[in-house]
């Protein structure tokens, strides 16, 4: 028998219900914060029984590491990482993300607890954090050798040093900042920490 060549069911729905329950699950993990945040919650906010939203992800950590994509995805639209635009107003748009990033701990929270969790190698999202941190470093670096062949870093800084020093520093600073919001303000931190690199004004 022919075919249409047309999913059929729910299955012709799977992407943009997807879509919709990582976008619920932003929602809900900035409002409620990682801890206090769940998959009932999510689901609720969808429309669907747990059982339903785990349908489209293999397991929990996999339903938060997309999450987390997502959110690196909108990222993108803070932080120029393509090449027509890659340069110093990416690590402007990096420090900026710092700012924005003090506006939703529960985010902050889940980066930081599940990347710490993912460093064993069998947990589910550990292969999103390696390629992760390859992506975001590379790009980093690229900006910087692009700086660099703008005479805007101080001589002799390396740019893949400063790139791995610039994440290192975020993640600590996310560290500090849940520990203690009071105690440290991360965006003023990582512009210390690039001025100090830089040649031009950030």
């Amino acid at each position: 028998m022919a075919t249409t060549g047309k999913v059929r069911g729910s299955y012709a729905k799977t992407p943009a219900r997807r879509r919709e329950i990582l976008e619920a699950g932003i929602d809900v993990f900035s409002a409620a914060g990682f801890r206090s945040g769940s998959i009932r919650e999510i689901a609720e906010r969808v429309g669907m029984s747990q059982a339903g939203l785990l349908h489209h992800f293999s397991n929990k950590s996999e339903l938060l590491a997309a999450v987390l994509q997502l959110r690196d995805d909108r990222s993108a639209e803070v932080v120029p990482i393509d090449d027509a635009h890659a340069g110093i107003e990416t690590i402007r748009g990096w420090v900026a993300l710092m700012d924005y990033n003090a506006t939703v701990p529960g985010l902050v929270e889940l980066h930081c607890t599940l990347s710490a969790e993912a460093t064993a190698v069998e947990h589910p999202a550990h292969q999103y954090f390696v390629d992760r941190y390859v992506f975001v470093v590379s790009r980093m670096k690229h900006a910087f050798e692009r700086m660099r062949d703008a005479g805007q870093l101080v001589a002799g800084t390396d740019p893949e040093g400063a790139a791995r020093a610039m994440v290192a520093l975020s993640d600590g600073l996310q560290v500090q900042w849940l520990l203690d919001r009071s105690s440290v303000d991360m965006a003023a931190e990582m512009r210390r920490y690039v001025r100090g690199i830089l040649t031009v004004d950030l």
